[in-house]
């Protein structure tokens, strides 16, 4: 087996709610849910029986030739829990993939439409979007992307709402409707009859660390593409099935999409699994002329979707969703009085149990530290080493700056994020004495 990392990992022996057990014995806090995936934590015994109950009826059954109830009360349940209109579910096994399908989606729906200029999908700059070609195109993350670029297609961009690094006197508000407006320039500049599609995230994911964009942005997001008969595409891979304390995050700013993409906590890691969501108007116009001409093996695999209705219900029955509302906000505020003790790091972001912090050289300027430093790799291994996983990207671009995602699972108390924190400090604490950078305070976060 090859991989990405050539870390040296322990083998897994067991998952239990947030922790992980290695063959040694040793704990670890899950402190990212993997890869911001276990939502509702491992092992819980309601999802494992409902899918051993599934497995003992079939474990697969291709969408061609069956319908499957656990396929379709997935599909009625999601339905039932997204906002108004969002009412038409198709299944596949991750967030690539999920993007992927939203992508051609909206292509499709312009050919129904007799509009087969509108191909460009616009997103933003840092991104992530997945790691398939199409989704690559749409990915503002240099390591990732660039090596592929003979490959693709490339899709226009616009910068982020990176509003934390603005040095200007433009309230938020008004830093919001300015990054908006970026999108209905760069509409113009390709020619609106081009544009198919906008698709951002509506909290930032690896790429830009949970990154939370003025209230005023999604509005104005909202009105350019209706100006111009753009769809709003979300992906909600990262923030979908109750990350950000909605089931959704686009619940948080009163806008409706066109077409949504989940994946990760959607199953929370039980099976892979991931769907696009679109408003039934859309689908129904693509229908009408010939179908949507796309598909996987594993589309509506019903024992894939047996678990993720089985952590639907759970979320529903254990409050989980309000959980990560209530408990985010506790680990927020204790993230951000980490502010006091560590100079270096430069920002707290986040909503929910999405959140992250940043290390910068400053406040003030917030230059990032030195890349030679591989700071967002070693403050990892720090953490890992007392037993906290956590997550982390290079901020600006992927080419430098230095974010960690801190994601537990949505089941989390505050007793176990006090957990967290005491070993995220004795880490910083580390990584300041190796980097000899200052600690103002000693007492415990």
């Amino acid at each position: 087996m090859f991989s990405l990392t050539k870390l040296p990992r322990p083998f897994l022996d067991r998952g239990e709610g947030i922790y992980f057990f290695d063959e040694s014995g040793k704990r670890y806090i899950d402190g990212s849910s993997g890869a911001m995936v276990s939502n509702i934590g491992h092992s819980n015994p309601r999802v494992l029986a409902k899918m051993k109950a599934q497995m003992d009826r079939s474990t697969f059954g291709y969408r061609l030739h069956f319908r499957t109830h656990a396929s379709e009360d997935l599909a009625t349940k999601i339905a039932e829990m997204m906002p108004e209109g969002l009412d038409r579910v198709f299944f596949v096994s991750g967030g690539s993939e999920a993007v992927e399908s939203c992508i051609k989606l909206a292509r499709q729906y312009a050919l129904a439409k007799g509009e087969p200029d509108r191909w460009k999908v616009i997103s933003r700059f840092p991104s992530y979007h997945g790691s398939t070609l199409g989704t690559l195109a749409l990915t503002g993350y240099d390591p990732l992307a660039r090596p592929f670029d003979p490959m693709l297609q490339d899709m226009p961009k616009i910068a982020a709402p990176r509003t934390y690094l603005d040095r200007d006197n433009l309230t938020e508000e008004e830093r919001g409707l300015k990054y908006a407006e970026l999108l209905r320039d760069k509409i113009l500049e390709e020619g609106p009859e081009s544009v198919a599609a906008f698709i951002m995230e509506p909290v930032g994911g690896a790429s830009t660390g949970a990154l939370v964009a003025p209230d005023s942005y999604f509005k104005r997001i909202r009105e350019i593409c209706d100006e111009f008969g753009i769809l709003l595409i979300f992906d909600e891979v990262m923030t979908g099935a109750g990350r950000t304390g909605k089931f959704v995050a686009s619940e948080h700013y009163d806008v409706i999409p066109d077409i949504v993409a989940m994946s990760k906590g959607l199953a929370a890691g039980y099976a892979p699994l991931g769907a696009m969501v679109a408003k039934g108007e859309i689908v129904e116009v693509v229908e009408a002329h010939g179908g949507f001409l796309h598909g996987y093996t594993y589309s509506g695999n019903p024992l894939a979707c047996a678990a993720g209705l089985a952590v639907l219900e759970e979320m529903e029955e254990q409050g989980i969703i309000e959980n990560a509302a209530k408990m985010g906000e506790i680990l927020k505020a204790r993230l951000m009085a980490l502010m006091t003790r560590y100079p270096f790091i430069g920002d707290v972001r986040g909503k929910g149990l999405l959140l992250a912090f940043e290390l910068t050289q400053d406040r003030e300027e917030m230059a990032p530290l030195p890349k030679a430093w591989n700071a967002y790799l070693e403050l990892v291994e720090l953490a890992y080493e007392r037993g906290l996983i956590i997550y982390s990207r290079r901020t600006r671009g992927g080419s430098e700056g230095d974010h960690f995602l801190i994601c537990p699972p949505l089941i989390v108390t505050e007793a176990q994020i006090d957990e967290i924190m005491a070993i995220l400090t004795a880490a910083l604490d580390a990584f300041a004495a190796n980097h000899d950078l200052p600690v103002l305070r000693h007492e415990t976060a």
